[in-house]
């Protein structure tokens, strides 16, 4: 008898490793963005700015962190002191957005996947510069034509281009300025 209970908690210790285990294997679904998502760093309603939007999935949470302009994602992506599990990332495909106002709910795209326009003369939706992501690289390209800038992938967004230096005056730990850079839209607030 005490070899059966033995065997049905490891039975059951190891089911429920297999279901954590399933938790990091499965990449969650982009979640369609509703009136209620708020920007991780502003704390605003996403949907009140324009541009193209993100959404990052951390391990152990049920919902998105949401993101006003894909700059912001970036520059969380780049955050050396994150220590948050990344699940997935999404943003707009503004080839499939109905117009730069409006970027879509649902029209979610891997940012991995995504061909992006930096140094272009469009604002992102805190009117700062924007990594502009697209489905395919032709409709990228299409977009330089017409509003410039240059074509890079996700890892070649320079760091330079979505974070502000450490502010002037910052205080300092052990002779180090701490605080480190923030998000560019959020710097020049």
């Amino acid at each position: 008898m005490k070899s059966l209970i033995v065997a049905a908690a490891l039975a059951a210790a190891l089911a429920a490793l297999s279901a954590c285990s399933q938790e990091t294997d499965t990449k969650p679904l982009p979640v369609a963005m509703t009136d209620e998502a708020v920007g991780h760093y502003c704390q605003m309603y996403v949907m009140d700015h324009n541009g193209p939007k993100a959404q990052i999935h951390l391990a152990h949470t049920d919902h998105p962190l949401w993101f006003a302009q894909v700059s912001d994602a970036v520059a969380y992506l780049h955050d050396p002191e994150r220590d948050a599990e990344i699940r997935a990332v999404y943003v707009s495909d503004m080839g499939a957005a109905p117009s730069w106002g409006a970027p879509g709910v649902d029209n979610w795209i891997d940012a991995d996947a995504a061909s992006y326009v930096i140094e272009s003369q469009r604002k992102g939706g805190m009117e700062v510069p924007e990594a502009i992501p697209f489905g395919t690289r032709k409709e990228a390209e299409a977009f330089i034509a017409k509003k410039g800038g240059r074509l890079v992938s996700l890892a070649d967004i320079p760091d330079s281009y979505v974070r502000a230096p450490a502010m002037p005056g910052a205080a300092e730990v052990d002779g180090a300025q701490s605080g480190g850079a923030m998000p560019a839209a959020h710097a020049r607030m």
